[in-house]
C-alpha cells in the first residue's frame, strides 16, 4: 500500500480544508508543533534532510516522546547519516525504541505528520516553513490507517552508525575518562554553525594523540564499537602522520613488533583545548593536498 499523497495548490484543500496553525521560521518551531499532543505515536513520512536532522535533534531532548515511526527515502536517509552526529543520535532513539526507521516505497507531495488525532504537513517557502493541520476525525483515521499500513509494509532501514551513548561509555571505559571528555569537546566544534569538517576517525585518532593513547587501542576500540575497520584507522592514521598532524613512538612488547604510541606532531597542536585542537588540525587538513 503506497503512502497517501496530499496536494496544496493557493490553499491546502482536500475534501475538508486543512488550517494552518502555524507559520515557523524553521523546522524545529514545525517539529514542536506536530509533538505538540498527547498521542503516543506520531509518523513521519517523506521528511526532507534538514527536516530528518531537525526531528532527531528534536527528539533527543524532548521529554515525554512518542514513538517514532519514520518513513523517509532512502537516498535521502543515506545523506543525512553520512553525519556521525546525526547517526549516532538517531541510533541512540533507535536503541532506546523511542524510534523506528523503515525506508519510503513511493513518492509523497509533502512532507507529514501522521498521529490518531492530527495530521500535519510541512509546505516550505523560502525560508519559512508552514505546519498546516487538521484533527477531523474522519479524515485523520483515514490518513494514520494508511500510513501506518505503508509503515508496517515497508523495509526496515539498519543503521550502522553506533549509538553515541555507547560510543561515549565505551570510549571512557576502555581509553580513559580524559580522552570521552576531550571526544565530546571535539564533536561539539564540528556542529557549530562554523565548525570544523573532521570525520568520526580523524576524530578518534586526534583524541587518542592528544592523550597519548596507543593505535592499537583506540582501532581496536573503534572496530569494536562500530566506528570503523582497524584498516581504516591505521590509513587514516597514516595519512595524518603524512601531514604532520600526529607523530608516534615504538613501545616494546614482550612477543611481536612494538606497538605505536600516538602524539601530536606539531607544536601549534601541543597545550591547547580539544575544540581549539580540531580547528587548528581541520585548518592543517585544508591546506594540505590531498
Amino acid at each position: 500500500m503506497n503512502p497517501v499523497n496530499i496536494k496544496y495548490a493557493t490553499g491546502f484543500h482536500t475534501e475538508r480544508q486543512m488550517v494552518s496553525n502555524l507559520l515557523a521560521a524553521d523546522v524545529e518551531a514545525a517539529l514542536e508543533a506536530a509533538f505538540d499532543g498527547d498521542d503516543d505515536e506520531l509518523l513521519v513520512v517523506d521528511p526532507a534532510a534538514e527536516t530528518i536532522v531537525s526531528l532527531v535533534e528534536t527528539a533527543v531532548g524532548w521529554d515525554d516522546l512518542p514513538k517514532l515511526s519514520m518513513l523517509p527515502d532512502e537516498r535521502t536517509l543515506k545523506d543525512v547519516l553520512d553525519d556521525f552526529v546525526v547517526a549516532s543520535r538517531a541510533a541512540d532513539l533507535v536503541a532506546d525504541g523511542d524510534l523506528d526507521i523503515r525506508v519510503l516505497d513511493g513518492e509523497v507531495d509533502n512532507a507529514l505528520f501522521v498521529s490518531p488525532s492530527r495530521v500535519v504537513a510541512l509546505v516550505t517557502a523560502g525560508e519559512g516553513v508552514a505546519a498546516l493541520s487538521t484533527d477531523d476525525a474522519e479524515f485523520v483515521e483515514e490518513v494514520y490507517e494508511t500510513q501506518r499500513a505503508a509503515f508496517d509494509d515497508a523495509e526496515a532501514y539498519a543503521l550502522r552508525t553506533p549509538a553515541i551513548a555507547r560510543v561515549r561509555e565505551t570510549l571512557e571505559s576502555e581509553i580513559g575518562e580524559e580522552a570521552r571528555s576531550d571526544f565530546d569537546a571535539v564533536l561539539d566544534a564540528t556542529e557549530r554553525d562554523d565548525g570544523v569538517d573532521l570525520d568520526e576517525v580523524t576524530v578518534s585518532l586526534l583524541v587518542a594523540a592528544k592523550n597519548d593513547v596507543l593505535l592499537y587501542d583506540i582501532s581496536k576500540w573503534g572496530e569494536d564499537v562500530g566506528i570503523a575497520s582497524k584498516a581504516t584507522f591505521s590509513r587514516t592514521k597514516t595519512r595524518l602522520e603524512d601531514q604532520g598532524i600526529i607523530d608516534t613512538e615504538k613501545v616494546p612488547i614482550d612477543v611481536g613488533r612494538p606497538r605505536l604510541r600516538l602524539k601530536l606532531g606539531d607544536d601549534r597542536l601541543r597545550d591547547i583545548d580539544a575544540a581549539e585542537l580540531a580547528a587548528e588540525a581541520a585548518e592543517m587538513l585544508a591546506a594540505t593536498p590531498a
